[in-house]
Order: structure tokens, then sequence, then C-alpha cells
């Protein structure tokens, strides 16, 4: 009893005495049950409920949904990418050590409601898995895409509870950049299927992925090393193996797409070559047989 009592008493403490009081009253971010709830519905469609519903069935035809949600995808992306620009870092946000502002003024405000708005941008990419199981490619949906997806989720969410701007703002605002840059990639595929597998740049996505994470373990690193910071230093303990370990999975990822298969490929085109080689002088010596 004496437990769940501490349970409860940290439950108000965290959800509403040290949160910002800015944000409790926006959509979602009252009490973490809905995002909770979300997230678990998430996960048993595109992990079960999805895939055994799909099995006897057709891929369905969303090629004009998702050609828009990439579209959409990139245009609010780079808003958020300005909004960054514009409201802190042309304004001396700095990279090292950034405060949050929890002053109910213009601009502060106006920093943790794009905060609010990214949270919900990292929802809205949650489709991306649910069109891989409406389509039928569950192969591609891998350990590392839905434990980024989903931990996205929470961290960002985290992130507007407690602490929405200060030095918290440079992880969404690279993140942005690489997400214009990546929906863009998939709204050229999806215009146009001659594109799949043509854009020399694709690899590049994932290199700027890793460095991106790589960006961000450094900028949150540097915090370990000033005290006199007063950014909070809890985050620091679940954003530093976060991205550790996001960089790690991308790496592997980087390695078993573009590297370890990159011998595979060469090595299947030079069989082709051979086999077409051999074909042809294969006929021509029967041609010369009969003749």
């Amino acid at each position: 009893m004496l437990v769940l009592r501490y349970l409860a008493s940290f439950y108000h403490y965290a959800n509403y005495e040290v949160s910002d009081p800015r944000v409790n009253g926006w959509f979602l971010m009252g009490t973490p049950w809905p995002g909770a709830a979300i997230l678990g519905l998430y996960l048993m469609f595109v992990l079960k409920w999805g895939p055994k519903w799909m099995e006897n069935r057709k891929p369905f035809r969303i090629d004009a949904i998702i050609k828009y949600y990439n579209l959409a995808q990139v245009i609010i992306c780079a808003y958020l990418f300005v909004e960054g620009l514009r409201l802190g870092y042309l304004r001396g946000y700095s990279f090292l050590c950034q405060p949050v502002d929890y002053t109910p003024t213009e601009v502060p405000t106006m920093i943790a409601r794009r905060c609010y708005y990214y949270f919900l941008v990292k929802v809205l990419d949650l489709l991306d898995t649910i069109f891989f199981v409406l389509r039928k490619k569950q192969n591609q949906v891998s350990f590392l895409h839905v434990y980024h997806h989903t931990g996205m989720v929470m961290l960002i969410w985290s992130g507007v509870k407690w602490f929405p701007g200060g030095h918290g703002v440079f992880m969404g605002f690279i993140n942005s950049f690489v997400h214009v840059v990546m929906y863009f990639y998939y709204f050229l595929t999806s215009v146009s299927p001659k594109y799949k597998g043509n854009l020399w740049w694709k690899k590049y996505i994932t290199q700027l992925q890793i460095i991106q994470f790589g960006m961000i373990f450094l900028q949150w690193f540097v915090l370990l090393f000033q005290p006199n910071c007063t950014f909070p230093k809890w985050p620091l303990f679940v954003i530093l193996p976060q991205n550790l370990f996001m960089f790690c999975l991308f790496l592997d990822f980087y390695y078993q797409a573009y590297i370890k298969k990159a011998p595979t490929k060469v090595a299947a085109q030079q069989h082709q070559r051979i086999a077409v080689s051999h074909s042809t002088t294969r006929t021509g010596l029967e041609k010369r047989a009969t003749s």
C-alpha cells in the first residue's frame, strides 16, 4: 500500500508539479495515457493484427495517399526547420548550453508550441509503418523501424512535457532537416516508379541520419562538462544511450544495405554478364554446327 501511495505521489509530482504548465492543456499532453494507448494500438496493429488481417488480402493501392503524405511531411518538416532558425538559432540560441525559458511570453511560448508540433509529427510518422502493413511490405517493418518510431514518440512527448525548448530544440531542428530530404526522396519515388532504386543519393540519406545521431549525441554530451548550465541534466541518462543505440543500429543497417551487399550485387552482375556471354557463344556454336 505504501508503494502505491509513493507511486501515486510521484505520478502527481511528475505530471503536474514539475511539468510545464503551458503544455498541460494541449492535445495528448495532459497525461501520458492517451499517447501510451496510441503506441499500444500501433504496436499491436503493425506486429500482430495488421499482418494477420492482410494475410489473405491483396495489398491496398494507396499510392496517391502516400504521395500526398510524403509531400505533406516535406512541407511540415521544412516549416519546423525554418521556425527553429527563426525563433531559436537566429536569435542567439546556443548549441552548447541553452536553458529552457518557461516564461509565458511570446517567443518562449511559440518555441514550446513548435516543439509540440514536432511531437505531433512524430505521431504522424507512425503512418509509415501502417502503410507498410497495408501494402503487405512486412519485411520493411523491422526492429529498427518500429523501435525508432515508438521511441521518438515517447522521447519527444517527454521533452514537450518537461522542457519544451532550450537545449532540446536542436534534436527536432536537425531531425526536421533530415526528414525534409528523406521525405522528398520518398515523394519522388511515389510520383514516378522509375525513380525507385535509381536515385543515386538514396544511400546518402542513411549517411545523413547517422551524422544526425552523432551530432545529437555530441550536443548533449557537452552538457556533462558544463556544471553551470541550468538545463536539466537528467535527460542525459536517456538521450545519450538512446542516440548511441540508434547510431549503432543505423550504422549496422548502412553496412548491411550498402557495404556488405555491394560486392554481392557486383558479383551477381558479373555472373549475369558471364551467363549472357556463354549463352551467346553457345548460340553461335550451334549455328555453326547446323550450317
